[in-house]
C-alpha cells in the first residue's frame, strides 16, 4: 500500500554573477508549469504525525489554509491553501501544498447555511479536503419536501457544497443488553468480564477490568467500552455520552450482577462521550483493546484524526473492523433534536451495540464509537468523537 517516489535531482553548475541573478529570480517566480500539489521537498510521515503536522499548519496559517488530508501512497500530508505564497511556506515546513477554490471560511461558511437553513433529521456533512468541498449525506429517511430544501440549499451553494445518499438510517449505534445484530456474535450474558479472556491482562485476572471493545451494560442497553483511562490516578473508562446518558451505572454482565462503574460526566448531543468512574479505585484496567481475537493491543497514546488515515474498531456486537477516515469536523442529525457536531466521519462498519466501543492507529486511541448507518454486511458511514477532545473536556489521561 505504501508506494514511495523518489524526487529526481539534477544539479547545474551555472557560472557568472548573471546567472547567479537569473537562479535567484528562478527561486522567487511561482512555479508555473508546476502540478499544484507538487512536493518541494516534502517529508514522509506516518498518518499520526500528518495530523500534527496538518493541524499545527492549519492553526499558524488560518485561513489561508483549507483542509488537509494524508496520502496513504506516498506517506505524505497534502495542505489545500489558497495561494501560492502560502504553498511555499507549506513546502518549506514538509508537506504537499495544493492551491484550491474554497477557503476554510467558506467552507465553514457553508456549514453554517446547512445549519441553519437544512437542518433535516437523518443528514450529515463534513469538509472532504479531497474535493474541497462540504459533502452532505442524506440517509434513506429524506425524503420529499425534506428532500427538496436540502437539495435547494445545497443548489444555491453550488461548487462548494455536494449532495450524496446514503442507503442506511442515522442512528446512534446502542444496542438493548443481550441484543444480537445481524450476522454479528452474540455477545448476551457471556459477554466478557473481568478476568474473562480478552477483558484484561492481570497476572490472575480476579482484578482485572475489561478493555476496548468489551460490553457493558447498563438501564436496559449495552454498549461497549471505549478506553481505559486514569483521572486523577484512579482508574476510569471512556465510551459513547448516548451510553452514559442510559444509565447510571454500568456492568460487565447482562445480570448486573458485576458492577463496573457510575458515570462521572456525559455529553450528548452536541459532543458523544461519557467518562465511568470505576468503582473499585484499585481495579487494574489496563490501557489496551480488545482485537477480538483472544489478544489484545496496548493503547499508549491518543493521537488527532486525519483524511486518509486507516484506523481499526473494536465493538461488542461485530468484533474488529478496519476502514479509513474520509472526514472531520462533521454533524450528523440523528433526529430527536439528537445533532452531534465535531465528529470523525469514517467508512468504518459497525451495528448496534458497538457505541461507545474504541476507534484506534496502532498503539494510539483516535475515537469512541457514536453512530451512522448501514451495517457490517452491506457497509455504510461511521462517525467517531474524537478522543482528544474527550480527553481534553473531562481531565483524564490515557496511555
Amino acid at each position: 500500500m505504501n508506494h514511495r517516489r523518489e524526487n529526481s535531482k539534477r544539479t547545474y553548475v551555472i557560472a557568472g554573477a548573471a546567472a547567479t541573478a537569473l537562479a535567484a529570480a528562478v527561486i522567487l517566480l511561482p512555479h508555473a508549469n508546476a502540478s499544484p500539489d507538487r512536493a518541494e521537498g516534502p517529508a514522509t510521515l506516518t498518518a499520526h504525525a500528518a495530523a500534527t503536522l496538518g493541524s499545527g499548519l492549519s492553526s499558524e496559517l488560518g485561513g489561508k489554509t483549507a483542509g488537509w488530508y494524508f496520502d496513504r501512497d506516498s506517506e505524505r500530508l497534502v495542505m489545500n491553501v489558497v495561494d501560492e505564497e502560502t504553498a511555499r511556506e507549506v513546502r518549506a515546513r514538509g508537506a504537499r501544498a495544493r492551491v484550491v477554490e474554497n477557503s476554510r471560511a467558506e467552507l465553514s461558511a457553508a456549514a453554517d447555511t446547512l445549519a441553519d437553513e437544512a437542518s433535516i433529521p437523518g443528514t450529515a456533512w463534513s469538509a472532504d479536503p479531497r474535493t474541497n468541498r462540504v459533502v452532505v449525506l442524506a440517509d434513506r429517511t429524506v425524503t420529499g419536501a425534506d428532500l427538496a430544501t436540502l437539495r435547494r440549499t445545497a443548489d444555491a451553494m453550488s461548487g462548494t457544497v455536494t449532495v450524496r445518499r446514503s442507503r442506511g438510517e442515522f442512528t446512534p449505534f446502542h444496542g438493548d443488553d443481550g441484543a444480537e445484530g445481524g450476522d454479528s456474535t452474540d455477545p448476551s450474558a457471556d459477554a466478557p468480564g473481568p478476568g474473562d479472556g480478552g477483558s484484561g491482562s492481570g497476572s490472575d485476572g480476579a482484578d482485572a477490568a475489561p478493555v476496548g471493545g468489551d460490553a457493558i451494560f447498563g438501564g436496559g442497553s449495552r454498549c461497549s467500552l471505549g478506553f481505559n483511562v486514569t483521572l486523577d490516578g484512579a482508574p476510569a473508562f471512556l465510551t459513547a455520552g448516548h451510553c452514559g446518558n442510559a444509565s447510571a451505572t454500568w456492568t460487565s454482565d447482562q445480570a448486573g450482577a458485576t458492577a463496573l462503574g457510575t458515570v462521572a460526566e456525559s455529553r450528548f448531543p452536541e459532543a458523544d462521550f461519557a467518562l465511568v468512574a470505576y468503582d473499585d479505585t484499585a481495579a487494574e484496567a489496563p490501557s489496551a483493546v480488545d482485537l477480538q481475537d483472544g489478544t489484545t493491543r496496548e493503547i499508549t497514546s491518543a493521537a488527532e484524526a486525519s483524511v486518509g488515515m486507516e484506523v481499526q474498531r473494536s465493538g461488542s456486537t461485530t468484533g474488529l473492523s478496519d476502514g479509513t477516515v474520509t472526514g472531520l469536523d462533521a454533524t450528523v442529525n440523528y433526529g430527536n433534536g439528537d445533532i452531534v457536531n465535531g465528529l470523525i466521519q469514517t467508512d468504518v462498519c459497525a451495528e448496534p451495540g458497538d457505541s461507545g466501543g474504541p476507534m484506534f492507529a496502532g498503539d494510539a486511541a483516535v475515537g469512541l464509537t457514536s453512530g451512522g448507518s448501514g451495517d457490517c454486511t452491506q457497509g455504510g458511514e461511521t462517525f467517531f468523537q474524537p478522543v482528544t477532545a474527550a480527553l481534553e473536556a473531562t481531565g483524564a489521561e490515557i496511555g
